[in-house]
């Protein structure tokens, strides 16, 4: 859901958050997210390339914003490489949030370890399980949500605003990187020394499950690895409910060997 469809009481705080983040420097967005949303913004990162420029400014800076992430389960193992490089390298905590565990087991129990193969329902299922409900525990309480949302990653995120009211979770959700380009994001890591995780050198652009994403092949749509057996229509898994794709992306090229 767009501002716009916020409610009217918080309509004023967020005009005044976009018109003040227009113009400031990335550094500049999180810092005044952190100043506006005093212990209670937080930021969600799944060790992409977007999140990890994202984490590097929060713990270099020290910005009071907590980092979390979703341990679905499924992940890739170089995944938990890049986690655990970036454990290494700022020495700050990143908390974690998994899926309850009798939730999986009854998953699992019924339906076996690949049903979300079967049908858009059944992985969608699979998603809430893994990842939405673990989400929604992880936002509980706070007041904004830090994402690594790019306006280039798809045609529909490019009519989502850089800071939008969250209905269903009930806070402000920011977008620092939106008006990045994917080259200013892979030449602001090589310049950083980011951990950078090494599935984007293999073709992959957007990183999740290891069952569910795969590689994309040159001209290919951004969403094409994610849920690579369905409909383009049917991929989200709900943990960014306004950013519904219905499109072709940009070509996104794979990290170069730094």
């Amino acid at each position: 859901m767009s501002a716009a469809s916020a409610a009217p009481a918080v309509l004023p705080e967020l005009d005044d958050l976009r018109l003040r983040l227009t113009s400031a420097t990335t550094l500049e967005r999180l810092r005044l997210v952190a100043e506006r949303f005093p212990g209670k913004a937080v930021f969600s990162t799944s060790f992409g390339l977007e999140d990890q420029i994202i984490s590097h400014l929060i713990f270099t800076n020290e910005l009071p914003i907590k980092v979390f992430t979703l341990d679905t389960g499924r992940n890739f193992q170089e995944t938990y490489s890049t986690w655990n490089k970036t454990l290494l390298k700022y020495e700050q905590p990143i908390e974690v949030y998994f899926p309850r565990q009798e939730s999986v087991q009854e998953l699992l129990l019924t339906k076996g370890p690949n049903s979300f193969y079967e049908s858009v329902e059944n992985r969608k299922e699979c998603c809430y399980i893994r990842k939405v409900e673990p989400l929604n525990r992880a936002l509980a309480g706070q007041q904004a949500w830090v994402t690594g949302i790019r306006a280039e990653q798809s045609q529909n995120r490019q009519t989502m605003d850089p800071v939008e009211w969250d209905a269903a979770h009930g806070l402000t959700k920011v977008h620092p990187l939106f008006d990045w380009t994917w080259e200013q994001a892979v030449a602001y890591a090589q310049e950083n020394g980011i951990p950078v995780n090494p599935l984007h050198q293999q073709g992959f652009v957007s990183i999740g499950c290891a069952p569910c994403t795969r590689a994309i092949k040159p001209g290919e749509d951004f969403r094409a690895g994610r849920w690579w057996w369905e409909d383009l229509s049917a991929k989200e898994c709900g943990l960014h409910a306004t950013a519904h794709h219905n499109g072709p992306d940009p070509v996104v090229e794979p990290v170069p060997a730094g």
